[in-house]
């Protein structure tokens, strides 16, 4: 919610996601956002993914306020003070956190959004402060629950366990590529080519007969590496057609690639129906 527009993920997307890797029900936060670098929310014509992450240091402000500032902070927090003072607004945004004491059990995951004075952040939430808390003190908009609330600088060091900036937050890439190709390959880069057939799904993996891999696609550029084998490809991919060339890069073998989307007009039966010549390695890249 944090892009520019703002990209909402149905529930259902997002159950269904922590499901097919197995946190649905807890998780380590490193792990998702690793997992979600190569394998993000699927929505439209896109995949957003996740940018790389950093550790933030949580327990100095400054640096935390620099962090916040470029992006987004996620955070590992215990949840169980946090749940009561959301309450006190039923779940609506503009609850307050405060006077939190130390709580070990690390079992939620929020974000910071934004930081200020508790008076300033209220101003921003429409809300007002609640008698009896100090309005000039520093404090931070944390969102979690579908709200965001105001919790200040002593409760939230009470709480988190651990902060990371993704830089950036979320990179989106055009799922144009999804669909049923015919790859051909030339390891040496000459007129004898191999054919393959290869299945590029939207969630930024391929399957090539038994075969599988990654891939990931921005501004035209195409990058795919193989699951069983050492050979990545990269190249441009323009309509219905790309190219470019492919490496085992322990110098043991380089070679050309080409791509055409199955039921493409205008291919000539040549091309369809390639010859599959003996090539020294195959598409993975391993020596045959």
């Amino acid at each position: 919610a944090c892009n520019n527009p703002e990209i909402f993920i149905p529930d259902s997307d997002v159950i269904a996601w922590a499901t097919r890797h197995g946190v649905l029900e807890g998780a380590y936060l490193t792990q998702v956002m690793q997992w979600m670098q190569n394998d993000g929310f699927v929505q439209d014509s896109f995949v957003y993914n996740d940018g790389p992450y950093y550790s933030v240091n949580w327990t100095n402000d400054s640096i935390l306020q620099s962090a916040i500032s470029q992006g987004p902070v996620k955070i590992g927090v215990a949840a169980n003070q946090i749940e009561t003072a959301w309450r006190t607004t039923s779940g609506h945004t503009g609850w307050f956190g405060t006077g939190f004491h130390s709580d070990a059990n690390e079992d939620h995951c929020v974000t910071l959004c934004g930081y200020g004075t508790l008076s300033w952040l209220a101003q921003q939430l429409h809300v007002t402060v609640p008698g009896g808390i100090d309005g000039s003190k520093a404090g931070y908009a944390m969102f979690t629950w579908n709200s965001i609330g105001i919790i200040d600088g002593p409760s939230l060091l009470a709480v988190t366990h651990e902060a990371w900036l993704r830089q950036p937050t979320t990179v989106t890439i055009t799922k144009s590529i999804s669909g049923n190709w015919i790859g051909h390959y030339s390891w040496g880069c000459s007129n004898n080519y191999s054919q393959f057939n290869i299945t590029f799904n939207a969630n930024g993996t391929f399957a090539s007969g038994s075969s599988q891999g990654k891939w990931s696609q921005q501004d035209g550029t195409l990058l795919l590496s193989w699951n069983n084998g050492p050979a990545i490809y990269g190249g441009l991919v323009n309509g219905n057609f790309g190219a470019g060339a492919m490496s085992t890069f322990d110098g043991s073998a380089n070679g050309c690639w080409y791509l055409s989307k199955q039921g493409t007009v205008g291919l000539s039966k040549a091309t369809v129906e390639a010859a599959d010549h003996k090539q020294t390695h195959n598409a993975e890249g391993n020596k045959v």
